[in-house]
């Protein structure tokens, strides 16, 4: 089943975040897998994440991936966790 994660990371940066994505895109192997789609929103209180993902197993394998690149980064190691929701349904133009 499809599902929905959105994550609030107050106080992260930009570069921050282009920081992390570029050593997850230098790992081997394909790192995203499993992810649908990705959008990352800068606010005046830091960073929000919003993903699609297959399934939540994709989701819990790349985030066991994730964590320590994201420390690396200084990325908070606490705080409120991402909420994670079923999706009833989704599209993807061209698909």
């Amino acid at each position: 089943m499809a599902i929905f994660m959105h994550a609030i990371l107050p106080g992260v940066t930009a570069a921050q975040y282009d920081a992390l994505n570029s050593a997850l895109r230098d790992l081997p192997g394909d790192t995203f897998a499993g992810c649908l789609a990705h959008v990352a929103v800068t606010t005046d209180a830091g960073l929000q994440v919003f993903d699609l993902w297959e399934s939540e197993e994709a989701m819990a394998a790349f985030t066991e991936r994730l964590m320590p690149h994201a420390e690396r980064a200084g990325f908070p190691s606490t705080g409120e966790p991402p909420q994670v929701l079923p999706v009833y349904n989704y599209w993807l133009p061209g698909a």
